[in-house]
């Protein structure tokens, strides 16, 4: 199964969009068409990359829009860009998310005790390899950490591409911890301080900051699929969500979106122009005291 991606817009620009196809040419809502399993029987996701290591931009799969393209995140008009919080530089690994997952907002986790944040489920992708945007991987789940965003529920999957040379080597958290030390130690410290700059507090967690290992990751993988199947179903409310779909959806399904009208969606873009310049504030690096 693969997929390649298609850029419309300017580069660092507010028209900037990256779509999906399929093998087959057709355009897909990398949310809801990727299927999130690679191999079931080895326990093997798809990851759709959002952002790849060291880069700034904070690339998301557009939950909103038609056919879900990845674009960049605006705050007031202006694009958003992940502050560099000392000694950190970017993203700190391949970052992205697992289709036909969904953390329900109106679902109380009963571990964290609060909501989930209305996005697929975030993956840190930490192998050698500094990914593509748009980049669809087949990853090998390692364990989790539970961020708590401003008093919602944001798991974040530790996982490495199954290419990756190392990947037979890492099975579960402790082979992290062992491995590459400090990672994970650096991972929480990134996740907790990288809105301050932004005038936020820092982030919380549940566990005491501690991660869980692969079994509880999957287990929260698989449910956060099942809110995904609600959703996709019409069991749930989609909200502002757009679920428009052109592989899962039957015909009769409002969600139910035809090759022609992915390609129209696609079409009412602009082509790719020139990339824009990224403004020279994204390279300053900012200084706390860690408490």
């Amino acid at each position: 199964m693969s997929f390649t991606v298609e850029e419309r817009g300017n580069p660092n620009s507010l028209s900037y969009r990256l779509f999906f196809k399929n093998a087959e040419g057709k355009y897909i809502s990398p949310f809801h068409d990727i299927p999130m399993f690679a191999d079931e029987s080895q326990n093997i996701f798809h990851m759709v990359v959002e952002v790849p290591r060291w880069t700034n931009a904070k690339m998301e799969i557009a939950t909103k829009d038609l056919l879900n393209p990845i674009k960049q995140d605006v705050k007031k008009d202006k694009l958003r860009y992940v502050a560099n919080v000392f000694p950190h530089k970017g993203y700190i690994w391949n970052y992205g998310a697992i289709p036909q997952t969904w953390e329900d907002p109106a679902h109380k986790d009963g571990n964290t005790g609060c909501c989930g944040d209305n996005d697929p489920i975030d993956v840190c992708e930490i192998g050698s390899k500094v990914c593509s945007r748009g980049e669809v991987i087949k990853v090998k789940v390692l364990g989790i950490l539970a961020m708590i965003d401003e008093g919602e529920t944001d798991w974040k999957v530790i996982a490495i591409n199954v290419e990756d040379p190392e990947a037979n080597s890492l099975n579960n958290i402790s082979d992290v911890q062992r491995l590459k030390p400090g990672y994970l130690e650096s991972t929480v410290d990134w996740f907790r301080r990288y809105k301050v700059p932004d005038g936020k507090p820092e982030n919380k967690f549940a566990f005491n900051e501690e991660f869980k290992d692969k079994d509880f990751a999957i287990e929260v993988i698989k449910s956060t699929h099942n809110f995904w199947k609600a959703l996709i179903s019409q069991k749930t409310s989609a909200g502002e969500l757009n679920c428009k779909n052109t592989c899962v959806s039957a015909r009769d399904s409002p969600f139910c979106c035809s090759a022609g009208e992915a390609k129209a969606v696609v079409d009412k873009t602009c082509p790719c122009g020139k990339e824009e310049p990224i403004p020279s504030s994204v390279d300053k690096w900012f200084y706390y005291e860690r408490k």
